[in-house]
């Protein structure tokens, strides 16, 4: 009940401040007005200090109705501004603790709008001043959205960030795709319905940026199944044999590589193929055992047809030697025959004696048989004589 009390003394009081002219509800407005009746008793049951100590009326907005021995002002602001959202004061030396305050400029104002617009400046700066290294391309979209432009390499200028957004790309770097990856099967059908386990690698590069980002939805995945249609295309031409050596694998890497660009290039794509390198053809793994025997078979053959073809070429050679050596020898006897002939004869007679132990001549005053060997053999075991003998 006394609480209630001193609720209706200050709002009594109050309502005869508000009757009087220029006064204050809550306490005095100037140095001018004096204590009066507005003034509460001091024995009154709201006075924060017996027998009068308080030179005013309690702030009723204020918990405890406000320090001891001074006034509080009534103004919405400074209620606000001397606590916070969780109750404490936040300024004065309170028991929020001490205040903190911006150092002022000259002249009284605030450094915030400086620092606001140095930051903003640098922002500006750092987000439209676009370094693009050599073999960089970049891509300008309208915040990240629509396209705006491409930029080459060197120093460019864009709006900042993020009503220009800029993503760069290395367009000269060559890009390598394995296909079908580390220890996975693929299996290609040749003409002559063998299946072939084929891995190649595809190399690569962008060759326009603007294509290549917005042209297909996705670039990697469209060259990767290009490549396989033609690797599966040029395959399906060639036989067994020819996939398995190395011609034939020269002639369908650039086979596929044709292809591959002819479709890119419809597509729009901006991708360039550097090259086709096939990594891997090997026979099913099902069937590897029997293609290596028939493999081992097939060289053997080789070889063996090899060997024989070498001898062919040595006896072709030789004929044509004999027959060469012919045509000159008659090209010497139509100019001498008769010399000719004798040549022939002591040539023919002395290959055919020299190999032959007895010598018969068909003569009467020459002994029929001469032992010509045997007394060459004699000639030839006798010891050779010194000089000075």
């Amino acid at each position: 009940m006394q609480r209630h009390d001193g609720w209706r003394e200050r709002l009594g009081a109050a309502a005869r401040g508000l009757a009087m002219a220029g006064k204050n509800p809550w306490g005095k407005t100037g140095p001018d007005e004096g204590s009066g009746a507005n003034e509460p008793r001091a024995d009154a049951p709201g006075s924060d200090k017996p027998g009068g100590g308080e030179s005013g009326p309690r702030n009723p907005w204020l918990p405890g109705g406000g320090e001891a021995g001074r006034r509080r002002s009534a103004s919405i602001d400074d209620i606000f501004k001397n606590r916070g959202p969780a109750g404490p004061r936040r300024t004065g030396g309170g028991p929020g603790g001490p205040s903190f305050r911006l150092p002022e400029r000259p002249g009284g104002k605030s450094w915030v709008p400086v620092i606001i617009g140095a930051i903003g400046l640098i922002w500006v700066a750092v987000t439209s001043v676009h370094f693009i290294q050599p073999g960089e391309q970049a891509v300008v979209t309208w915040l990240g959205g629509k396209y705006a432009d491409t930029l080459d390499s060197g120093t460019n200028i864009t709006a900042p960030w993020p009503i220009h957004m800029v993503e760069k790309e290395n367009v000269a770097q060559i890009r390598s795709e394995n296909i079908p990856g580390t220890n996975i099967e693929k299996l290609i059908l040749t003409s002559d319905q063998n299946l072939v386990d084929l891995s190649y690698l595809i190399r690569w590069n962008i060759s326009d940026l603007t294509l290549y980002k917005y042209q297909l939805d996705d670039p990697r995945n469209a060259l990767l199944e290009i490549g396989e249609a033609a690797m599966r295309a040029a395959v399906a031409r060639k036989k067994l044999d020819e996939v398995l050596t190395g011609e034939g694998r020269a002639e369908i890497e650039q086979d596929v590589r044709e292809r591959m660009q002819a479709r890119l290039d419809a597509y729009r794509s901006g991708i360039t193929v550097q090259g086709i390198e096939i990594n891997k053809t090997d026979p099913p793994a099902r069937v590897e055992e029997a293609f290596k025997d028939v493999s081992s078979a097939q060289q053997d053959a080789d070889a063996a047809i090899n060997r024989a073809r070498a001898v062919a070429q040595q006896l072709l050679a030789r004929a044509q030697g004999d027959a060469s050596e012919f045509n000159n020898i008659y090209e010497q006897y139509k100019l001498a025959p008769e010399v000719t002939r004798r040549r022939l004869y002591y040539e023919t007679m002395e290959s055919i004696l020299s190999k032959t132990d007895k010598t018969i001549v068909e003569s009467g005053n020459v002994m029929p048989y001469l032992p010509l060997p045997e007394v060459k053999r004699r000639s030839q075991a006798q010891p050779a004589r010194p000089q000075g003998e």
